[in-house]
């Protein structure tokens, strides 16, 4: 298990967040009513350029439940780099084809794929569509691919117990039974296959939840039920852990060996690449630019606006998700220019107007984005001033853009 040296309440971040307060808004004048909690990591490097990284909190809870979203995505992407490792079969890789079956009542069947480099599904092209623009199906896919019962023993045996992934993203009325199934899947090139798996079923016993979220909620069928909507069977996984599996991710050589993803040299480029490329910069797939606009899933220090002016030598790394009012961010930023780089992690609830869940009337917009920029723009400007002993080396996250198929 992962050890954790958050505080309750740290003074330094504590004094930092209050003397910006105007600028931070509504979420951080009443952070109990938005639920905000945040980590941030500041990151020394040493002379070797071997960094130490000191964790600060704000509001941190593991106990109370936020729903996570599309943030679990980010696991899913290396957990599923991870299998095909462990698999190490000939001819196995992320480019390989990946033919999913169906599972009636589920997801459908998917055997083509028009943008992909090879027409195929694969597991490199659904990991750029998540990284890139949070696509719900390309994560159902690589769930399917990973199955419930290793995706949830990974994380735990990664050191996070409290996680658990139960179902899909962006799919209505899959049971929780239903959701313990995937589908069956296999790899081929031409008419040779090179690995099969079956349709898997998870045997897991989930230990008891009792999250409640909301004041109302419409149902399935578009009814509103005048109560807290029940959300002990949904996905979870707390902020620290979110905070710590990015962690793992950028600096793996900092958790110890049964912690870290079982992931080569060739698995982190890659996730840099799709972590930090804007929706342009992909050529296969190619994404429409009226929908996935510059800073599509950029919340910290971005604010996600299509406009933003912050230079293109600063990048996120990053895996947000928005849902049920609840919207996160956990971020690795560099900046390649002024050499800086630190952690930042975030969730906030802006669902003010009602408390109704599913109407689609939050203030992602009017509150939660502002409030991450804000939140970035704040931590940036600290850490552009802050007197390092060592600048740090940042060319293992430098990438070439220009390279639009990777």
């Amino acid at each position: 298990m992962q050890t954790s040296n958050y505080l309750p309440q740290d003074s330094f971040l504590d004094s930092l967040l209050k003397s910006q307060a105007t600028r931070l808004g509504p979420v951080f004048a009443d952070p109990e009513r938005y639920r905000l909690q945040l980590i941030y990591t500041r990151i020394d490097r040493d002379g070797h350029n071997y960094p130490h990284c000191t964790d600060f909190s704000y509001n941190l809870d593991k106990n109370t439940y936020f729903y996570p979203a599309s943030t679990i995505k980010l696991a899913a992407t290396a957990l599923a780099l991870e299998k095909l490792n462990d698999l190490s079969i000939r001819g196995l890789d992320r480019h390989t084809p990946m033919i999913t079956g169906s599972m009636p009542g589920a997801t459908p069947a998917v055997l083509t794929d028009a943008s992909s480099p090879s027409g195929f599904p694969s597991i490199g092209n659904y990991i750029k569509k998540i990284l890139i623009v949070s696509d719900n199906d390309a994560f159902n896919r690589l769930y399917e691919f990973i199955g419930q019962e290793a995706f949830n023993k990974s994380l735990w045996a990664k050191g996070y117990p409290w996680a658990q992934i139960r179902h899909r993203l962006g799919v209505t009325g899959i049971s929780p039974e239903k959701n313990r199934y995937t589908n069956p899947i296999t790899f081929r090139r031409g008419r040779k296959v090179i690995y099969q798996q079956p349709g898997l079923y998870s045997s897991l016993t989930f230990s008891p939840r009792y999250d409640l979220v909301g004041k109302a909620y419409y149902n399935e069928q578009n009814e509103l039920v005048e109560t807290p909507m029940d959300a002990s069977e949904k996905n979870r996984i707390c902020l620290a852990d979110l905070h710590g599996i990015l962690k793992s991710i950028i600096f793996p050589d900092l958790v110890t060996k049964s912690q870290r993803f079982r992931l080569n040299d060739d698995d982190y480029g890659f996730l840099y690449h799709c972590m930090s490329a804007q929706p342009e910069e992909s050529e296969q797939p190619t994404f429409d630019s009226a929908a996935f606009h510059h800073n599509y899933v950029k919340f910290l220090l971005f604010g996600a606006e299509k406009n933003n002016n912050i230079s293109g030598n600063v990048r996120s790394f990053n895996k947000p998700g928005w849902a049920y009012g609840t919207l996160t961010d956990v971020a690795y930023i560099a900046d390649f220019a002024h050499q800086i780089e630190f952690m930042l992690s975030t969730t906030v609830y802006v669902n003010d107007n009602t408390g109704i869940l599913s109407d689609e009337n939050y203030q992602f917009k009017q509150i939660g984005e502002p409030f991450m920029q804000a939140l970035g723009e704040l931590i940036y400007n600290y850490e552009r001033q802050r007197p390092r002993i060592y600048r740090p080396d940042l060319s293992l996250f430098k990438i070439d853009y220009s390279n639009k198929i990777f």
